[in-house]
Parts: C-alpha cells; structure tokens; sequence
C-alpha cells in the first residue's frame, strides 16, 4: 500500500518536472527530455534483472522450499525486465534519431542491449521448451543466474570501453554529466518514480501467479 500510494503521487509530479519544471539541455535542447524516461527504463530493466537472478538464486538453494513461488516470481521480474529493456530501445531509438539523424547505428551501447534482449529471449524459449519437464525450475533458473552476470557488463561496462555516440560525451566531453541542479533533481524523481513502478508491476503479477496456482489446486482436488 505505501508503495502504490508513493507511486501515485510521484509519477504525476514527475512527469510535471520533465516536461513542464526542468530546462532543456544546451546542445540537446528540448529533445534531452526524453532522458528522464529513457535512463529510467534502462535502471528498471537492470533491477528487474538483478531481482530475477537473486530469486533464482534462492530458488536453487531453497531445498526446504520457505520461499513460496519464488521461480515463478523470477520469472515475473525477469518478463518486467524485458519489457522495459524494449522500452529502453525504443526512446534510445528516438533520441538516437533526434541526436544523430538515424533510429539505429550500432553504437556500442545499441549492440549491447541487442545482446542483452537476445539473452533473455533465449530465457523464455528454453522456459517454454521445459514446459513438462520436472527440473524446468532448477535449470531456467540457473540460466537466470549466468544472464545475471552478463547484466553490468552489457549494461555499463562494454559501452564505457569503447568510443560510443552516446549523448553522454556530448553533453560534457569530460564524460561526466555535470547536470543542472533541477535536471538533476527531475531525474532523481523519476528514477524513484520508476522503480517504485516496477515493484508496484512486480507485486501486481506475484497475486496473479498466486491466484493462478490456487485455481490450479481447486482444478486438481
């Protein structure tokens, strides 16, 4: 309930500062309003993956089960990710066209995050292909674990090594962003705001799993 009602206040007020509060970045101009939903998406997309791993984690080494349904709760946040990693493509899309004059150009931070779907693609295909195999579990989960690990090397490492056109290195060649003090305080907000998504999206499809086995039970007694 805290989280739903924090989310309820602070996304409308987020979303006021992004487009309405917070000034446009010099070079970028109005278009760098896309950042506070772009970085955002990409934060959610990693804590979504994370968690998915983390509960594998616990999955495999859970032998007393006391965590109820928790492989069904990495794959929840494992489908959350994937959906705000698509999301994370496609204002990059958009901001990569503003700022580059083309959708797609295989920069290094593009590629990675073309890697990083395909992985977690390949993670519903081997779920889907385990369907009646009674250590599905077990080996979806330990394929979670190695996605998981690839996660900040795709995400923050492999972009950081080579030269990127990221917006990043534009806006401050140092390679630091030295942002205004209300940009910065929007993006705070709507990185909290987003997070604060993701748990609510998260608790949300937990109770439909729940109800999901429930009727499943009723079915079988």
């Amino acid at each position: 309930m805290i989280v739903t009602g924090l989310f309820y206040i602070l996304m409308p007020v987020s979303i006021i500062l992004a487009f309405l509060w917070a000034p446009p970045a010099q070079i970028l101009g109005e278009a760098s309003r896309i950042m506070y939903f772009h970085v955002p998406c990409a934060w959610v997309s990693t804590l979504a993956f994370i968690i998915s791993g983390i509960a594998s984690i616990i999955f495999i080494y859970d032998k007393k089960k006391r965590f109820t349904f928790i492989e069904d709760k990495a794959h929840n946040s494992a489908v959350i990710g994937l959906m705000f990693t698509v999301l994370t493509v496609i204002t990059g899309s958009i901001w990569a066209k503003i700022s580059w004059g083309s959708y797609w150009n295989w920069d290094p931070r593009e590629t990675s995050i073309v890697i990083l779907l395909l992985i977690y693609i390949a993670y519903f295909s081997l779920r889907a292909s385990l369907e009646n195999n009674p250590n599905r579990g077990r080996l979806t989960s330990a394929y979670l674990i190695f996605a998981m690990v690839t996660v900040p090397f795709l995400m923050f490492v492999i972009p950081r090594v080579y030269t990127s056109l990221h917006p990043d290195p534009i806006i401050n060649p140092q390679r630091k962003i030295n942002l205004d003090p209300a940009m910065r305080l929007t993006l705070t907000f709507t990185m909290v705001s987003f997070t604060l998504l993701f748990f609510y999206i998260f608790s949300l499809t937990n109770r439909l799993t729940g109800i999901k086995h429930k009727i499943e039970e009723k079915e079988y007694e």
